[in-house]
């Protein structure tokens, strides 16, 4: 098996774009070798802990309304390529997503990682839902197979945030600038959205690449 390690925040839409496309490829192709780990990387690490209006918290970040219209009239196009269907004006707030990550990590440790990631997608681009709250994310653990009550108690808590930020902190030390990236067997980056023609090139050249080394 090939390791794909993919950093990531559950609020950027070009995360949530090249999951779909990946998924896609994935699907094409059954006999792909990966072994995914998903990575936290926050978009807005200063952002409020109880997040803030998404339209003016967009409007700052790309210089007014009609730069983030221009930009965002890219990620849809983007999106309904990649077959989603993003209910933007259902996502009211941009939340700080520290406990979102929090809980991914956890779900990896119950190997129900993916479960969650796609749910935390769902729940922020398809409902509108706010993942940064702690209501929402104990709703998601436990549709996802983990405890909720324990999820509700380490939320609580200060359990494994400094580990979250140290992680954070190494990817960014490591280059990384945006996301999603996804790095394979620890050497290759890819970053962006990746088509899943690209996706299905690299499976099928390193499914090559393992048979020939067995043979």
């Amino acid at each position: 098996m090939v390791k794909l390690d993919i950093i990531s925040d559950p609020i950027c839409p070009w995360c949530y774009i090249g999951k779909a496309n990946l998924d896609r490829a994935l699907e094409a192709h059954p006999e792909h070798p990966f072994t995914i780990e998903w990575h936290p990387f926050q978009l807005n690490p200063d952002m409020p802990e109880g997040g803030m209006d998404r339209r003016s918290y967009l409007e700052a970040k790309f210089g007014g309304k009609e730069n983030a219209a221009r930009v965002y009239g890219r990620i849809d196009e983007a999106a309904k390529q990649a077959g989603l269907s993003i209910n933007w004006e259902g996502i009211t707030k941009t939340p700080n997503t520290l406990n979102a990550h929090r809980l991914i990590h956890w779900a990896g440790i119950e190997r129900r990682q993916s479960f969650v990631v796609a749910s935390l997608f769902k729940a922020y681009f398809v409902e509108g839902r706010d993942i940064g709250g702690t209501d929402v994310l104990v709703e998601t653990a436990e549709a996802c197979g983990l405890d909720g009550a324990m999820t509700r108690t380490l939320l609580a808590g200060e359990a494994d945030l400094d580990d979250i930020r140290a992680r954070d902190a190494h990817s960014r030390k490591m280059g990384v600038t945006g996301v999603p990236t996804f790095i394979l067997a620890g050497q290759h980056a890819l970053s962006g959205a990746q088509p899943p023609e690209i996706w299905g090139q690299v499976i099928e050249d390193i499914v090559a690449q393992l048979k020939d080394g067995a043979g």
